[in-house]
């Protein structure tokens, strides 16, 4: 790239974007180059934008507008019985994307595991269990990823809730060991929370 500084900082990090590596931001960037005025400038004119106006809500974990209230958390024109529990937001556009689920989400940005540095209080579970008893919520639907960590979260959250009224239950059969949400086909979706299993609540 004719060692210009500034692209090779733009392909380190476009490589760093899922699903790109050197040879593809390369070419991103050469199109973007070519397409200064229609591309490039607009790009980074929203780009800006979104780093300025959009945040993760503290509640739910979502994206949100800092201009809005959190459309997942209002209350006022909607009225769900259940929340759904992901691990990342790619899961929680996944299963919206597929229109087999109508509720809350709350979107824990990771899992538990000794291999990271996420703690409880990041994944807002303490906040779940808070929506939950405010909200009167009936059932909370866990939908972690079927990995260790994944399952080792799951187990957490259903102990958290226990001293809540809501039933838990977790996504099951069309839910293949090691999977992960955002990967899934709809119809894989659509199994795995029609024959959800209901998770026994040990508070006794």
């Amino acid at each position: 790239m004719q060692n210009i500084n500034e692209i090779e900082n733009l392909v380190k990090l476009i490589s760093k974007l899922p699903g790109l590596g050197p040879k593809s931001a390369k070419r991103i960037i050469l199109k973007l180059i070519n397409s200064r005025d229609e591309l490039m400038k607009p790009m980074a004119n929203s780009l800006k934008e979104v780093y300025v106006n959009v945040s993760r809500c503290k509640s739910c974990g979502t994206l949100k507008s800092n201009a809005f209230p959190c459309n997942n958390c209002d209350t006022k024109y909607k009225k769900y019985n259940k929340i759904c529990v992901v691990e990342t937001i790619a899961d929680q556009w996944s299963i919206e994307n597929s229109n087999i689920y109508q509720g809350y989400f709350h979107i824990l940005g990771g899992t538990l595991s000794n291999s990271t540095s996420q703690s409880k209080e990041d994944l807002l579970i303490s906040s779940l269990v808070d929506r939950v008893k405010k909200d009167s919520i009936e059932e909370v639907i866990i939908a972690t990823s079927a990995t260790v960590e994944g399952q080792t979260t799951a187990h957490y959250i259903k102990d958290s809730l226990k001293d809540t009224k809501a039933k838990v239950s977790k996504l099951a059969q069309g839910l293949p060991v090691g999977g992960e949400i955002e990967s899934l086909d709809d119809g894989t979706l659509f199994s795995a929370f029609k024959n959800r299993k209901w998770i026994e609540n040990n508070s006794d």
